[in-house]
This record gives C-alpha cells, sequence and structure tokens, in this order.
C-alpha cells in the first residue's frame, strides 16, 4: 500500500475552497493590534489570543530589540548545556512569583509544554484522568507517555467539566496507581472555566495530583491575572500548572510552574525541555516586559472583562446564540459548518477577522464563529463588530 494514499485523498479543504469563502490561512501584511491588513483589506483583528495587545506594544517591542542586540537572535542550545540565559532565570522566577509557586520552567512552544509535564510524569503504573474537551496538546501529551504509548486504558477521559463523573472514575481506580487529573483551565473553543472547586474535592479523596493548562486564564482571570487557580483563590491546590507566553503575554513559548522538587525533576527528565534549542532572548525579554506592564496595569484586566459582556450583551440583542462567559472567548454558535463559513466570509466584507470552529474540532450541531478580545480594542471597535453582526444578520451587502 502507497504511504501516500491518504495525502492523494484528502479533499476536505479543496472541497470548502470550491463551495464557499475559506477562512484558513489567512496573511497579514501589516499587524497594528487591534487592527490588521489582511489579504489587502484592512479590518478589525477579533481573532487574537494577544489578549492585551503586548506584542504590538512598544515597551515589550524595544525590549525583544535590546534583547536580540545583547544574545543575539537564537541561542543554538537546548538548556541544559548552552542555551540558558540569565533572562530565562528571571523570567522563570517572575512567573513564579506571579503564579504562587515555588518555581518554574520555560519551554520553547506552549504546545509542547504539556508534553514536557505530562511524559517525565507517566509510567505503567500511573493514571491520567483528562477531561474530553481538553486541548489537542493535551490529548496528544497523553498519548505519547511512556505509560499510555502501550496501554491506551491508563487514559480515561471523563465528562466535560462534569466533576461527579470524575469522582467516580477516580473511585475505581486501584490505590496502588499514581493519578494525575488534567484540564484546561479556560478551555479554549467555548471559554468554559473548569469547575475547580469540586475537582479539588474530587482529588483530595484519592491523593491525586492536579494539572491545569491555564494557556487562556493566566493575563485574564483571578488576581493581577494570574489564572483560574487564582481566581477560585485555590492557587495551593494546584500542583501542576502550565502556561503559554503568546496569549497573556503577547510573545511566544510555554512554562510550568510548580515545587522547586517538581521543576528540578522536569529539568533533567523531560525530553521537550532537554532536546529543544532554549527560548530565544526576544521571546524571553518580550514575555518578562508583558508581565512587568501587566502587573502595573491591572486595570487592563477590568478593562478586558467589560468590553468582553458588552459584545456578549450586544451579539445576543441581534438574535445570536452566544453562552455566558467571563473570558474573552466569546463563542457564536451557528451550528452548520457551512453556515459558518459563510458567516465568516460577510463579516470580512464588513471589515471584521474572527476566527472559525467546525467539526470535528467541535461537535456537531455546536459549529461557532468564535471573537477573541483585546484589552487594546476600544468602545468604538466593539461598536463596528457588533455592527458588522447586524448586518450579516440582516443580509445586508457590502
Amino acid at each position: 500500500m502507497d504511504l501516500f494514499n491518504k495525502v492523494n485523498r484528502y479533499s476536505r479543504a479543496k472541497d470548502i475552497l470550491r463551495n464557499s469563502v475559506f477562512p484558513f490561512h489567512p496573511t497579514i501584511e501589516e499587524n497594528y493590534g487591534t487592527v490588521v491588513k489582511m489579504d489587502g483589506k484592512t479590518v478589525i483583528m477579533a481573532g487574537s489570543s494577544d489578549y492585551h495587545g503586548f506584542s504590538q506594544d512598544d515597551r515589550v517591542k524595544e525590549a525583544a530589540i535590546q534583547a536580540v542586540s545583547k544574545y543575539g537572535v537564537g541561542n543554538n542550545g537546548s538548556r541544559l548545556h548552552n542555551g540558558t540565559l540569565d533572562l530565562h532565570l528571571e523570567l522563570e522566577e517572575k512567573l513564579a512569583r506571579f503564579l504562587g509557586k515555588e518555581a518554574a520552567i520555560t519551554f520553547t512552544t506552549g504546545y509542547q509544554t504539556n508534553q514536557g509535564a505530562i511524559v517525565p510524569l507517566i509510567s505503567k503504573n500511573d493514571l491520567i484522568f483528562s477531561d474530553r474537551d481538553n486541548h489537542n496538546s493535551i490529548v496528544q501529551a497523553t498519548l505519547i507517555s511512556r505509560g499510555t504509548f502501550l496501554n491506551k486504558d491508563q487514559i480515561i477521559r471523563y465528562k466535560h467539566n462534569d466533576m461527579n463523573h470524575l469522582d467516580q472514575c477516580l473511585q475505581k481506580a486501584p490505590d496502588d496507581h499514581g493519578k494525575l487529573i488534567v484540564s484546561d483551565g479556560v478551555f479554549s473553543m467555548s471559554g468554559a472555566v473548569v469547575d475547580l472547586p469540586n475537582m479539588v474535592k474530587a482529588a483530595r479523596k484519592t491523593d491525586a495530583k492536579i494539572m491545569l493548562d491555564d494557556a487562556h486564564g493566566i493575563g485574564v482571570i483571578g488576581k493581577n491575572g494570574a489564572g483560574t487557580a487564582s481566581y477560585y483563590d485555590l492557587d495551593h491546590e494546584v500542583d501542576i500548572i502550565v502556561g503559554t507566553l503568546s496569549k497573556g503575554f503577547g510573545s511566544f513559548g510555554g512554562f510550568i510552574a510548580g515545587s522547586k522538587e517538581l521543576i528540578h525533576y522536569l529539568s533533567y527528565t523531560s525530553s521537550a525541555y532537554i532536546f529543544s534549542a532554549s527560548l530565544p532572548s526576544a521571546h524571553v525579554a518580550a514575555a518578562n516586559t508583558s508581565l512587568d506592564i501587566l502587573l502595573e496595569e491591572p486595570e487592563r484586566i477590568d478593562k478586558l472583562q467589560t468590553l468582553t459582556q458588552n459584545v456578549r450583551k450586544g451579539l445576543r440583542s441581534l438574535g445570536y446564540t452566544v453562552p455566558d462567559g467571563i473570558v474573552p472567548i466569546v463563542p457564536i454558535i451557528l451550528g452548520d459548518d457551512m453556515q459558518v463559513f459563510k458567516t465568516w466570509g460577510e463579516l470580512m466584507e464588513h471589515g471584521v477577522y474572527t476566527n472559525v470552529a467546525v467539526s470535528p474540532a467541535v461537535p456537531e450541531g455546536q459549529q461557532m464563529i468564535r471573537i477573541r478580545l483585546m484589552s487594546t480594542h476600544d468602545e468604538e471597535h466593539v461598536e463596528r463588530i457588533l455592527d458588522a453582526f447586524s448586518k450579516v444578520k440582516s443580509g445586508v451587502l457590502v
């Protein structure tokens, strides 16, 4: 059998391109944060996860430029050898303090960070309890762990955010097995926040450890933006916090925060850390500066909340189906792939870029347009976004 048969048979993207507008791989030609020039058209950016617009902040850009001038564009080695900069240590200490943990460790991409935590922790006598709606980076990390690679029964997927089901699964687990509960803090598609208080109650009964991927919570909710655990005042009940530098901090890379013993263990056993070139200086300096700004300007978080609730309220008044939420991820449920593509294209014609989420990324009937707001948006941006949705709803053509 030809290995490339699957390649030759794949047609979904081409089918979409033939039958509707194509929402994938748009090209950004100029980027001003809240406004971008994309495929020759200037549009409001309502689909970025740079929640505070730090990637376009002059202070952040200057810090990155200065770091490149001092350290160069790459570190040309892993952290274990010649890839550790004093900037890495400074950022890790700062992140640990920010999250109320003893230590932190940075990784070169956010996606690999879940692998960096899960793979070295799970052996053949350990079990993973994973939310069914967890991000793909968590799913892939569970599948390649040393224990689960040959025994998928070690992965127990509990119903989405259903802590009664999680509790039942934990109670059935053998006492002599290590147990790791893994969940998004904020789920990236729906914007739902994990039911952490009841997760903690379930974990305590069986001595299970809790790991939260808080990519969409850090910088957005909690004290000074310290994330989901802080939001619930359960900082000390979460054993491992995984985060990204590309969302709340507008940079690039990822990190893990936890006890000193955990971070020491990962720094010598995590393949994702040991065998990757370290995070380049520009991204480290940018994240460092973004964190400083966030702590100095906490009003950004309040503004983000206000903008988000104004958009939710406005969309509902127009007749759109929008779930409740407290984070700047606003899903507009349309329930059909082609309707999502059509709506996305019409919004672009009216000058607003959004994200699409269609099957199989979301369940059938939950296909959506997804808005993600930034604290650098203003009320005029919100009005223009709502006006575009109103025109689409009314069938107004450009």
